[in-house]
């Protein structure tokens, strides 16, 4: 059965047998797992079982609320819905993590209003970023975001710190990927379906902070949310 909602999810937790699932999507209580910054005003939600579908008209970031420090992992599958709608757009199945405001650290949300979606205003967050597809699924980048620099030097701001351009490395309509994200022991790491693509070593405790879905006018599947924690 499927439902449309504008906001709903759960916090679970499981226990394994070496970490913690800090928590995995499941379907109620979705406002105490995700925070929502959607530019367009207009994101649509619907609910299949134990899946996501979202219909992005603009700039949107969906972030974990939980805070995440020390090691962990971040894994999820996610699809662009290619099928011939409004929204189905081939770009920009992009993620940020270790999200933290200099200027609020302690709170991540005290700007969210005025973020609102608005993709230049989070170069004043410092992140980790990947923008999977995107420029048209012409480009696979990997950017450090340092906010402090944020209106002295744009350079410094979101360096590029590798990139790709081959067919293997952009988007396939309608295929399910899986997403690993690592800190671990001074390291993180972004991987695709088996492949990691990008490594940056962390100084100190570079590597907390939130995790966030960022989408720009497309429409994707999102299941299987998890963090662990080692």
């Amino acid at each position: 059965m499927m439902k449309r909602f504008f906001i709903s999810y759960s916090l679970i937790t499981f226990l394994l047998l070496d970490s913690v699932v800090l928590f995995a999507q499941h379907t109620s209580s979705f406002a105490k797992q995700w925070k929502i910054e959607d530019e367009s005003h207009a994101l649509q939600i619907i609910e299949h079982a134990d899946t996501l579908e979202l219909i992005v008209p603009g700039g949107l970031t969906l972030w974990s609320s939980q805070r995440l420090t020390g090691d962990y992992e971040i894994s999820y599958h996610i699809c662009m819905v290619m099928k011939g709608g409004r929204h189905d757009r081939l770009s920009d199945l992009n993620c940020f993590w270790a999200a933290n405001d200099p200027k609020h650290p302690d709170d991540l949300f005290a700007r969210s209003q005025w973020r609102n979606g608005v993709f230049k205003n989070y170069n004043t967050l410092n992140l980790f970023y990947v923008g999977y597809g995107g420029n048209d699924n012409s480009t696979t980048r990997f950017r450090r975001y340092r906010g402090e620099y944020y209106g002295i030097a744009d350079d410094k701001v979101k360096p590029l710190l590798k990139e790709y351009t081959d067919a293997p490395h952009l988007l396939v309509p309608n295929k399910w990927y899986e997403i690993r994200i690592r800190v671990e022991k001074g390291m993180t790491t972004y991987a695709v379906n088996g492949e990691e693509l990008f490594r940056y070593s962390l100084t100190g405790n570079e590597g907390d902070g939130h995790f966030g879905l960022r989408l720009l006018q497309n429409h994707v599947l999102f299941t299987g949310f998890k963090v662990t924690s080692f």
